[in-house]
């Protein structure tokens, strides 16, 4: 696993864990990194240090078993908004508006919002949240 601190075009700043290099590449080249505060999917590597192994055997910070558990969690979350909330699509950002000013009925929902609007929303006041990414497909990997 390969620790990367990134940030997003509204310089906020994040960590994200990848199985390689090539992960990370391909991920951001399809769109597939969020920034968890604005959801904004312009990010950028940042520098830092690299770890150096000591003379001490180090284990690694999540095992293989730990991050099977923690995906499948994120996609019972997922699951539990799409069986459980209302789809909006893209009139997120005004039906979040709309129940947070109690103008539309108080319920779990989810859609689609451009950065601009979570980063509006956030400014507001509205509690939103990003959906854990749907997971990868494993006959879609190479």
């Amino acid at each position: 696993m390969i620790r990367y601190a990134l940030a997003c075009d509204h310089a906020h700043e994040f960590e994200g864990w990848f199985g390689s290099s090539e992960d990370y590449d391909a991920q951001a080249d399809a769109g597939q990194i969020g920034c968890p505060t604005c959801g904004s999917t312009a990010v950028t590597k940042q520098i830092m240090a690299p770890m150096v192994a000591g003379t001490k055997r180090n284990t690694p910070d999540m095992t293989p078993a730990a991050r099977e558990v923690m995906m499948q969690a994120m996609a019972e979350v997922r699951q539990h908004v799409e069986d459980n909330f209302d789809y909006v699509g893209d009139t997120f950002a005004d039906e979040a508006r709309a129940i947070h000013a109690g103008k539309s009925e108080n319920r779990g929902i989810y859609g689609e919002a451009t950065p601009a609007e979570v980063r509006d929303l956030k400014e507001e006041g509205v509690n939103i949240a990003p959906l854990p990414s749907a997971p990868v497909k494993k006959a879609s990997l190479n």
